[in-house]
């Protein structure tokens, strides 16, 4: 019986933990939410680089 209610507690704290989810809905939702980051993560790169050359154009200027 132990072993029984412990595989319950298991079972009850895996739901509590995937917020009501399946295994594989939380693994999807999980996988979404990278893709996202992702395309936040490209953005913030293009911004970098167009104030790294802005800042190298008038680094240029002041130059000479």
């Amino acid at each position: 019986m132990p072993e029984e209610k412990t595989d319950a507690e298991i079972d009850s704290m895996l739901h509590a933990a995937l917020g009501g989810l399946t295994p594989h809905q939380a693994l999807l939702q999980a996988s979404l939410a990278d893709a996202a980051k992702v395309d936040e993560r490209a953005a913030a790169i293009a911004k970098n680089r167009e104030r790294a050359l802005r800042l190298l154009e008038a680094l240029e200027k002041s130059q000479g």
